[in-house]
């Protein structure tokens, strides 16, 4: 588990970076998946929730809170309630179901488009195919017209020694007996 040390200056200290970091940077931690904790430097002390707590409430100074007022107005009767652990057990539960389902969404819709590269490529190939249809065809027409002063007015799919409208018959008649 990734330690986070913050020190009386508030400063945070990544432990296995040693590096000093920002607020900013423990969130892109959480965002990025990973195990930490906040242990307050002097007392050892776990203060991951009150750092939590802080990334929380800067988030939702932001231009779009999750939070309405009202909401945070019923989750602070809470603490004071009896069905305050429910009421945390309840949150919970659905935070993770939210989650998984986002997830699956987020599986299914990649299942379904496919990633942005695939999908240019899959574009790319029918452009291409199309681009190649139509340069054959312009072509069998260029060349069909450069043809004969008697192939001319006469269509492609029209063989030796049929007329127009005629269909040619490419079977041989067997002679009668």
């Amino acid at each position: 588990m990734r330690v986070i040390k913050k020190y009386p200056n508030r400063r945070l200290y990544d432990t296995e970076k040693s590096t000093y970091i920002t607020i900013a940077d423990v969130l892109k931690i959480i965002r990025a998946g990973e195990d930490f904790k906040v242990v307050d430097a002097e007392s050892g002390e776990d203060i991951t929730r009150t750092v939590l707590v802080q990334i929380i409430t800067e988030q939702e100074g932001g231009a779009t809170p999750i939070f309405t007022t009202d909401m945070l107005t019923r989750f602070i009767r809470f603490y004071d309630d009896s069905s305050q652990a429910l009421f945390g057990e309840f949150l919970d539960k659905n935070l993770k179901m939210f989650g998984e389902q986002q997830k699956r969404f987020q599986d299914q819709m990649g299942n379904i488009i496919g990633s942005p590269l695939q999908i240019m490529q899959d574009l790319t190939e029918r452009n291409l195919a199309m681009w190649t249809d139509m340069q054959s065809r312009f072509m069998d027409m260029a060349t069909w017209n450069r043809g004969s002063a008697s192939d001319k007015g006469r269509n492609p799919s029209e063989k030796e020694g049929s007329s127009a409208g005629e269909a040619v018959d490419t079977k041989k008649k067997s002679p009668k007996k």
